[in-house]
């Protein structure tokens, strides 16, 4: 039993999932499942960061500037290692991808979220945060899986990078 180990003089490490199954079960996930289980990790960390600024006196649209670049650290990091498949691109280039898709997809959510936010939830602009999220999510997907994650196909490498 894991409890044993423990009380044996064994680690804590006993009581926690195994990581295989853990990936395993992740993966067999569709796709779309994980993307919003990430998604759904990024919209908590942006609300919480937001609400800390907020709290400390921060205009909500500059509140609202750092929450999100926070948030879409958080959610490139997950996506990359739970979403989407090894692009088998350097992570510099897929990073930048996935900032150009999520600018592209977040500036249209920032938009929905400032006119929220200014007007009808002045006084709870966590509200529009989340409208925003879920009006863009459909765009981000798709994005992040034609874009910033797509397999590098061995056509498009550099002549350098081509085995001969």
């Amino acid at each position: 039993m894991a409890l044993e180990g423990v009380a044996e003089g064994g680690t804590q490490d006993a009581l926690l999932p195994d990581k295989d199954v853990l990936r395993a079960v992740l993966e067999w996930l569709p796709r779309p499942i994980r993307f919003l289980m990430v998604g759904t990790c990024g919209l908590v960390s942006d609300v919480g960061f937001f609400t800390i600024l907020f709290a400390f006196g921060l205009h909500p649209l500059i509140a609202r500037a750092f929450s999100l670049g926070f948030a879409t650290v958080v959610t490139w990091r997950l996506n990359r290692h739970f979403t989407f498949a090894q692009s088998g691109r350097h992570q510099a280039d897929e990073a930048m991808r996935y900032a150009l898709v999520a600018a592209a997809a977040q500036g249209i959510g920032y938009l929905i979220f400032a006119a929220l936010a200014l007007t009808v939830f002045s006084r709870l602009p966590q509200i529009a945060i989340v409208i925003g999220a879920v009006s863009v999510a459909l765009i981000s997907y798709n994005g992040q899986r034609l874009i910033a994650f797509m397999p590098r196909s061995a056509h498009a490498a550099h002549p350098a990078e081509r085995s001969a």
